[in-house]
């Protein structure tokens, strides 16, 4: 069995998905990009201020399930420019302060034309 998380402190699934499902011990988040969810718009100018915004999403996901940054265990994280890497980075750090396994990429397009989308896999268990 698995259990669906859902919270209006993160941006509404737009399409055919869940913002996470938690399945066994492990909690599987979809990617967040920068929408503010408290009006479905992209605000945040610049990879900083995007970065900031999706780990607020990302940080609502998680409190909905009952856990925090410290039990990620894995995060794939996509950017439109790989020049941005050290900024994204330096808001990342400030989060995933456990250091989870990560993949990093760049992409050719990301959903309404942001500059970073991240996934996280949370390990519930004791």
């Amino acid at each position: 069995m698995f259990k669906v998380i859902s919270t209006v402190k993160a941006p509404a699934a737009i399409g055919p998905y869940s913002q996470a499902i938690v399945a066994g011990d492990f909690l599987f988040a979809s990617g967040q990009i920068p929408i503010n969810p408290a009006n479905g718009a992209i605000e945040a100018e610049g990879i900083e201020a995007q970065t900031e915004q999706v780990m607020k999403n990302i940080g609502a996901i998680l409190a909905e399930a009952g856990t925090d940054y410290t039990h990620v265990v894995k995060t794939t994280c996509f950017l439109d420019d790989m020049g941005d890497f050290a900024a994204f980075n330096a808001v990342y750090e400030k989060y995933f302060t456990g250091k989870p396994a990560r993949s990093c990429v760049a992409v050719k397009k990301l959903p309404k034309d942001v500059l970073c989308e991240v996934e996280v896999i949370a390990y519930l268990g004791e």
